[in-house]
């Protein structure tokens, strides 16, 4: 029952993978936190990255530890 759902989950994040790696966003060293962020828009939008959407993450903010 809920296989086919999961198999489609699946498919739409390699899909996103493959997007992202297409941009090169796997490429080069540590990355900022607006770039991992990127990463992950981008995996998360899955095909809709091949009809023109295009995420970005501008700002991004970390929250600190409490001292």
């Amino acid at each position: 029952m809920f296989r086919i759902p999961s198999l489609l989950l699946v498919i739409w994040l390699v899909i996103g993978a493959i997007a992202a790696g297409q941009r090169h966003y796997y490429t080069g060293g540590h990355g900022s936190c607006a770039k991992d962020a990127d990463i992950i828009v981008t995996i998360l939008a899955g095909p809709l990255n091949y009809a023109g959407v295009n995420p970005k993450v501008h700002n991004c903010h970390v929250p600190q530890p409490s001292k």
